[in-house]
């Protein structure tokens, strides 16, 4: 199980993520959103860029932890229920919601 907290640690963890929280917590790397947390209509849940591509395939992995409402119907994230994914598993989403965000050469800077 997660918590907000543990969202926050893990995505400035990643080089140049900023905190970009509001009236609601948000992460940014080159101005650029990655992870944030869903409007209460949306159930207040952490909300993460993904690859178009790979959408439904993370919805249809575990859909007791990965969801969509209609507002996210069409856009490239996924919704999370932090209570239900551990820390290994939330840490490789925000990565990669960060890694869609990010040029090659400072993904790469992950990687080294």
């Amino acid at each position: 199980m997660a918590d907000w907290e543990t969202v926050r640690e893990i995505a400035l963890s990643l080089p140049e993520a900023v905190d970009a929280s509001g009236s609601r917590p948000a992460f940014r790397v080159r101005g650029k959103l990655f992870a944030w947390k869903s409007r209460e209509r949306d159930g207040g849940a952490l909300a993460v860029r993904v690859d178009a591509d790979e959408k439904q395939l993370i919805l249809a992995s575990n859909p007791e932890v990965y969801f969509e409402t209609p507002h996210y119907r069409g856009y490239p994230a996924v919704l999370i229920r932090l209570e239900r994914i551990d820390r290994d598993e939330l840490a490789e989403r925000i990565e990669d919601a960060w890694l869609t965000r990010v040029p090659k050469r400072l993904a790469a800077e992950l990687r080294s």
